[in-house]
């Protein structure tokens, strides 16, 4: 729930701003989010996903390596199999489909909150299991992380809805609904946390993976989107340096 938390919060700016976001924030809020993702992937998932295959040597990166690929993998198929749009953008991606411009809206940051609740839920399995190199703190220190770069992305979810002409209400419950699919995936993983266990590393990585591809395929072109996008790249470097140190500090 920790995530989901701070997507409403970030949901609820459309009650506090009168006017939309500027580009400017939008490239820095973009930003802070992409380095929370990539610290988050390397130190919550990617680094333990290794240190628990370490009994296979020299090739303990192969199970990070494979379930890395399938996260890009997924992503990419979910990105071509449901029909969302961008903020900021008029191209419809997937195919076609009579959904309002607000529900494609809304689809866009929903397909990439999927992988976002899969880790947290998959880095709290790995703990309850006691299988993984994962403790309680490092485990709280993404669900943490995760929640502070939602606060952005529900932001930049329900500001563009009302400025698109949605009432403040309607934004607001579009930018929540967003995020719903972070507690619904992440309580999943927990439950069937003794299932998943053989293939713990597998998860950690695929997680990483899809985490990356958000970043790659959205995140970073936002942020650098325009001229001066120097904020942005600087909020990445915020966003990462945060992320670390929760995951150092709680670890």
């Amino acid at each position: 729930m920790i995530p989901f938390i701070g997507t409403t919060l970030g949901a609820l700016c459309v009650y506090l701003m009168k006017n939309e976001l500027s580009k400017n924030i939008e490239r820095m809020l973009s930003g802070f989010a992409a380095g929370v993702m990539v610290a988050a992937s390397i130190w919550s998932l990617l680094i333990p996903a290794m240190e628990d295959s370490k009994s296979l040597g020299r090739f303990a990166f192969m199970p990070a390596i494979i379930g890395f690929w399938i996260g890009i993998g997924f992503l990419l198929m979910m990105d071509h199999v449901v029909p969302h749009l961008h903020a900021g953008s008029n191209e419809v991606e997937g195919p076609k489909a009579s959904l309002s411009k607000e529900m494609m809206l809304v689809l866009a940051v929903t397909l990439h909150n999927i992988p976002e609740g899969m880790a947290v839920g998959v880095v709290f399995a790995g703990w309850l299991t006691g299988e993984a190199n994962i403790s309680l703190g490092g485990a709280f220190a993404l669900a943490i992380g995760i929640a502070i770069q939602n606060f952005p992305e529900g932001a930049i979810i329900s500001m563009p809805l009302y400025s698109a002409g949605a009432s403040k209400h309607q934004a607001f419950r579009n930018g929540v609904l967003s995020g719903i699919v972070e507690p619904i995936g992440a309580i999943l993983t927990i439950i069937f946390a003794q299932a998943v266990t053989p293939v713990l590393p597998y998860m950690l990585s695929f997680a990483a993976g899809a985490m990356l591809y958000v970043v790659v395929e959205e995140l970073i072109p936002e942020m650098a989107e325009g001229e001066h996008s120097h904020g942005g790249v600087m909020m990445f470097a915020v966003g990462f340096s945060l992320m670390m140190m929760l995951d150092v500090a709680l670890g």
